[in-house]
């Protein structure tokens, strides 16, 4: 029996039990708790990161007595604790994403997250803060996030369909960049009210996090992928990304991109040290709507992207988002004005935006499901190495050459990366849609 366009297969349009194509991803139950989890926890976490840099470089400033220079050299080491654990772990957390059922890995990870902000919040409601305890507790995050972010996101192909991915991703990136907004925005009224509220607050939101990923159906992991040894499955999925060029350029472009053009790790330096509104420091406040700025411009790109999806000559707008993130780095670190700072922050989130639902679509519509696991958390660990590396970059560029010389040359540099990739990868700049090579199963 063949189908009608916009039929699901098997029934027919008239059947009295009929269940037609959704239109839109949020017209799917599993997609909504999807969608909430993610948006939970991006909130929280993003709070939650925002505050324990700015209590690290604060502390290092005035319990421990270190100059400007040593305590960004601080944040450097911060970023490198919450690499380390992503770096040693992600081949197996690629590995457990595709062997078992992806909703209970990324609940279970959450709930580790969950604990850590109590940690936070204990510690800091106690006045038992340290900076071994901050690196410390930092290490667990990036544990925890090192399996959420492959099993999170490789549920999202097994309960959408693959035409409306596109749109699920656009949708995806609005709970990603509102929660970039409300969380590090929030997280800074609350610590103005007291330290530890934002911890308190992530340790909610994590817990419902959890349950709405709970409560998504199961989720059994492809098939054959119980069969295969762990250590095989490893080297399947980085010969997997090694050997596809498009996937290849697409993960290295975002790694390098951002672990030179990274402006954000620098913002407490910023916030407490260079900004100023009517001659005081910017502050804690000041950092939370700093921190939100790029996530306020994605935010507003990605609204637009959901209602209308860039669907031609995807290649070369995701390497001109890539150019455009450079240039709005350069202008922040030129700038001397808070409001234009601001302004500068959110035109980098609008930049990256563009590359990152490209490159989010073309990679998910661009993998088989039985690897999809394991090139998500090889891309995973991209973007974190590209984040919490290019923390430990910007701490060492700003120990050498200042905070504001080290976001130019970072600047320059994602610019540089791009041209580049445009040369190196002919792939990226040849691809004109998202046609998908393969299917979920």
């Amino acid at each position: 029996m063949q189908c009608k366009a916009g039929i699901a297969p098997g029934v027919t349009d008239t059947a009295p039990n009929v269940k037609l194509i959704p239109t839109t991803p949020l017209a799917i139950p599993d997609y909504r708790r999807f969608w909430i989890a993610r948006l939970f926890s991006v909130v929280a976490t993003s709070g939650m990161v925002v505050i324990l840099g700015y209590q690290l470089y604060d502390l290092a400033r005035s319990d421990y007595g270190m100059s400007i220079a040593g305590a960004a050299f601080q944040l450097g080491l911060l970023g490198l604790a919450q690499f380390l654990p992503l770096f040693l772990l992600t081949p197996v957390a690629g590995v457990v994403a595709d062997r078992f059922d992806r909703r209970m890995v990324a609940g279970l990870a959450l709930c580790l997250d969950m604990m850590i902000a109590l940690a936070l919040a204990i510690a800091t409601q106690s006045g038992m803060l340290t900076l071994p305890l901050l690196f410390g507790l930092a290490a667990l995050h990036g544990t925890a996030r090192v399996f959420i972010g492959p099993a999170l996101s490789s549920i999202a192909p097994n309960i959408v369909p693959a035409e409306l991915m596109p749109k699920a991703i656009a949708i995806n990136s609005m709970a990603w960049q509102i929660g970039s907004v409300g969380g590090p925005a929030i997280a800074g009224l609350l610590f103005s009210g007291h330290p530890s509220l934002p911890y308190w607050t992530s340790t909610v939101l994590l817990t419902l996090s959890a349950t709405a990923v709970f409560g998504i159906r199961r989720i059994p992991p492809p098939p054959g992928n119980r069969d295969t040894h762990p250590v095989r499955q490893i080297r399947e999925g980085l010969s997997f990304v090694w050997n596809d060029r498009f996937l290849l350029g697409c993960v290295t472009l975002d790694l390098f991109a951002v672990l030179l053009g990274g402006a954000t790790a620098l913002l407490p330096v910023f916030a407490r040290d260079i900004l100023m509104v009517n001659g005081q420091p910017v502050g804690a406040d000041g950092l939370g709507i700093m921190r939100a700025m790029p996530g306020a411009g994605a935010a507003l790109v990605a609204f637009i992207l959901s209602r209308r999806p860039i669907t031609s000559n995807v290649g070369n707008k995701m390497l001109l988002g890539v150019a455009v993130f450079g240039v709005f780095t350069i202008g922040f670190g030129l700038s001397t004005n808070y409001y234009l700072s601001l302004l500068m922050l959110a035109g980098i989130g609008a930049g990256d935006m563009v590359s990152v639902f490209i490159r989010s679509t073309l990679v998910q519509l661009h993998t088989p499901d039985g690897v999809r696991g394991r090139v998500s958390s090889i891309s995973g660990l991209a973007i974190s190495a590209s984040n919490e590396l290019g923390e430990m970059q910007s701490g060492v560029a700003a120990a050498l050459l200042g905070a504001v010389g080290a976001v130019i040359v970072g600047g320059v540099g994602a610019i540089a990366v791009t041209a580049i990739w445009f040369v190196f990868f002919p792939e990226l700049k040849n691809a004109r849609t998202f046609a998908a090579r393969y299917r979920s199963s």
